[in-house]
């Protein structure tokens, strides 16, 4: 079984717009897709679990990268909700309820940052692992605090929001599995030693996160699959704002990074910010905004698209930006002064 599920990690850019497309036909011709939502919490549990008992805690306390630290969670919750919030009035200001709700979605990705994608995306463009681990537990504990407070100031008007039920959610869906990830962790280690964790155990979890990653998507088009293809519509109005959305992080994050950091900090500060938590915020959006949670979820799940298959188009373009690895672009300021 394993084996399958690697092979879907390795090909998570086709497996996801698959599922998706799977979830659409299945919710429109051949069931009820109702009765799946009941299946989204412990989904997200499969999907975020084993990213927390992967994650390396002690590499938070150490090393001198806090200026890139502050930057990119400066971005992350000034910034970023800044743009959405933004392109949510611009490009969602229908008359249409749906309208409303797809901008709450959009807010929703913008105020739950760094996904567990922004440590494998930075691996994979050679950028700074320990830093990009950095930015994802602290984009995790900021965000459970910020999420709920942004989205009832700034999105009160649009849809109830709950705050306390929407802290309770939040935890359910990152301190839980974080705890229960890092008591795994530790578990394994202690019985089996740091080697056996390293080289057997570690690699067997984040293919079950692949495995969330596509149910979640199959689950959220299925639910809204007979809306869709009774308006297919609905899904142009939702792509242009998520493609400028991606297309102008994109650009901030590489200006600045080329400017102001080293070819591998400012990889692993781009997927920092560009590598939202589409997960969480998809869950969120399903179960604690009631009956509305399905169509706030929709714009959530077509974003997965976008953000899947822009990160493997950034990678071939990383040497162009940035410079390669032997011959990497010279940076403004020098590596000691990251701090």
């Amino acid at each position: 079984m394993i084996h399958y599920l690697q092979l879907l990690q390795k090909n998570l850019v086709w497996a996801i717009p698959f599922s998706m497309g799977l979830g659409l036909f299945a919710g429109g011709y051949l069931f009820d897709a109702g009765p799946l939502k009941m299946l989204i919490i412990p989904i997200t549990f499969v999907m975020v679990y084993p990213m927390m008992a992967t994650l390396n805690v002690r590499s938070v306390f150490s090393g001198s990268d806090l200026r890139l630290q502050v930057v990119t969670q400066l971005i992350n919750f000034l910034l970023i909700p800044l743009l959405v919030l933004g392109l949510g009035r611009v490009f969602l200001g229908g008359i249409e309820p749906k309208y409303g709700l797809w901008a709450v979605g959009l807010f929703l990705i913008g105020v739950l940052p760094a996904s567990g994608m922004t440590i494998s995306w930075t691996g994979f463009a050679g950028g700074n692992k320990e830093s990009a681990t950095k930015m994802l537990v602290f984009g995790l504990i900021i965000g459970a605090l910020a999420a709920p407070v942004y989205t009832k100031v700034f999105m009160g008007a649009t849809v109830d929001v709950d705050m306390l039920h929407m802290f309770r959610q939040i935890c359910l869906f990152v301190f839980v599995p974080l705890i229960a990830g890092l008591a795994t962790q530790s578990y394994l280690m202690k019985k089996h030693g740091k080697q056996a964790w390293m080289e057997i155990y570690k690699p067997k979890f984040p293919p079950f996160s692949a495995l969330g990653v596509t149910l979640i998507a199959f689950v959220a088009m299925a639910l809204k699959a007979r809306t869709i293809l009774a308006d297919p519509t609905d899904l142009l109005i939702i792509i242009l704002p998520l493609a400028l959305f991606y297309l102008i992080s994109y650009v901030l994050l590489s200006v600045i990074g080329r400017l102001f950091f080293s070819r591998e900090d400012a990889i692993a500060m781009v997927f920092g910010v560009v590598m939202r938590d589409l997960s969480i915020a998809l869950a969120i959006a399903m179960t604690a905004f009631g009956r509305e949670g399905s169509t706030i979820a929709l714009l959530i799940a077509i974003a997965y698209i976008f953000q899947i298959q822009s990160a493997a188009w950034y990678i071939r373009l990383v040497p162009l930006i940035f410079g390669s690895r032997s011959g990497a672009v010279e940076k403004v300021v020098p590596a000691k002064s990251t701090v």
